[in-house]
């Protein structure tokens, strides 16, 4: 019943109601028609109907959802046409990777649309099969299918925090908690940072949209299907979402690398620390397909082995961009330890760190001692390189050539410098004793000669 009484409400059904009671109305009151002409009218009526219903919708649906191609309208406006008879599938909204779902959408496998922002990709799925997998747009999904899974195309950034209220509970210390060779345990915060797996070229989903952070569907289903299943110390299995993996390669790396070196080695200010090279090789391990082998006093062997790692990654379509290392967390006792014994040993490395800046000190200072002497020899003897080979020097004239150049030097640089005022002026009185004993000799040369 519900049925028949959508059909008279839609404008086929309306068109054959109107006739039918049109033509009970001509029979009644005895006026003449012929069936055949009325017949034609009728199909006529219909045909045009149709027509002009279907290419409403057509027009109008386009502007109901952001399509962008023949496609999807096409597909639309045959959702629209039949909504009116058949059951409304489910339509759902995918925001960052976050399926939104309104009540009662879990178990409506009837077909639906669901919409995409730039940022999500997901896999259709049905009970028995992979469908497809889709990238930022609009997806038309058919009969008994549904979201096996969704992911977050933006780089993600997770950290394995240790609160500073409750760095002391078991459940928290769990995450880095790690040993180091000499039995000491010690805890810090790891910040990963990782995505889907980019392609080379980007290029547009299956619904001509283009996403900044690009869309690899090959990723996209290895990321969501090939999961991780960790089985409890119970005996249950877990299914590990797909944006936990990194973090939890991550820390069973840390964990790893922390065996091999002793406390001391890890805080060392010679060279590069034990922390930094964990750090590293962290880094290197999730990056690159083969990395240096350790032994298990943290010294490389010279020997290139297949990171693991980074084949897990590569399977599950994922890359690590960044791992760091921060909020270094020791037991109190240790760190007790740790400052007495620096505090003992920081007098005897300042005394050490003075002597070292003192004789570089010392050692600039004749440097530029040197360079001064070697320096004020090429002005001094800049006048008497320029003079003639064969012309005599008397003693006045060779100390004039000698303090004319230094003289014109200090004169020039004491406009900035007003400490060279005072050589300045004693340079002036010796060019004025100068002048008065060159004075002098000459006259007394002259009377000499008469």
């Amino acid at each position: 019943m519900q049925t028949i009484g959508k059909f008279f409400k839609s404008p086929i059904g309306v068109i054959l109601v109107t006739n039918f009671f049109w033509h009970i109305l001509l029979l009644a009151f005895g006026i003449p028609f012929n069936y055949l002409v009325s017949g034609a009218i009728l199909i006529l009526d219909v045909a045009l109907v149709i027509a002009l219903r279907n290419l409403l919708i057509y027009f109008f649906a386009q502007f109901t959802l952001p399509v962008q191609n023949s496609k999807d309208r096409k597909e639309l406006s045959t959702r629209v046409r039949n909504f009116e008879f058949d059951e409304p599938g489910p339509a759902l909204f995918v925001k960052n990777g976050r399926v939104i779902k309104h009540k009662g959408e879990e178990d409506n496998h009837e077909p639906g649309v669901i919409v995409l922002d730039t940022a999500s990709a997901l896999v259709l799925r049905t009970d028995t099969e992979i469908r497809d997998t889709v990238g930022p747009g609009i997806k038309f999904t058919q009969a008994d299918e549904y979201i096996a899974g969704s992911v977050d195309l933006r780089t993600q950034h997770h950290y394995i925090k240790i609160n500073e209220t409750d760095k002391h509970s078991q459940r928290h210390a769990q995450h880095t908690q790690g040993l180091t060779r000499d039995g000491f345990e010690i805890s810090v915060t790891l910040s990963v940072k990782f995505r889907i797996k980019r392609p080379a070229e980007n290029r547009p989903s299956e619904s001509g949209v283009f996403s900044r952070y690009g869309y690899d569907p090959r990723a996209v289903q290895n990321a969501i299907l090939r999961e991780l299943v960790i089985l409890n110390s119970d005996g249950k299995q877990t299914h590990m979402e797909w944006n936990r993996l990194p973090t939890h390669l991550v820390v069973n790396l840390w964990r790893e690398y922390i065996r091999k070196f002793r406390l001391s080695d890890l805080f060392t200010t010679e060279a590069v620390s034990g922390l930094q090279t964990i750090e590293e090789m962290l880094n290197q391990r999730v990056k690159k397909p083969q990395v240096m082998a350790f032994n298990d006093t943290g010294q490389p062997t010279g020997e290139w082995v297949d990171s693991l790692e980074h084949r897990q990654l590569e399977a599950r379509g994922m890359e690590i961009l960044e791992v760091r290392i921060h909020d270094v967390q020791l037991d109190s006792a240790i760190e007790t330890s740790l400052i007495e014994a620096w505090s003992s040993t920081w007098l005897k490395f300042a005394k050490e760190a003075e002597a070292k800046l003192k004789e570089e000190e010392a050692l600039l200072e004749t440097i530029a001692r040197k360079e001064a002497d070697r320096r004020f020899a090429i002005l001094a003897s800049e006048k008497i390189s320029e003079r003639p080979q064969d012309s005599k020097l008397t003693s006045f004239s060779a100390l004039e050539f000698l303090l004319e150049p230094i003289r014109d030097f200090i004169v020039t640089e004491s406009n900035d410098k007003n400490n060279l005022e005072k050589e300045a002026k004693q340079l002036d009185e010796i060019f004025k004793w100068l002048l008065e004993n060159t004075s002098s000799s000459v006259s007394s040369s002259l009377r000499g000669k008469r």
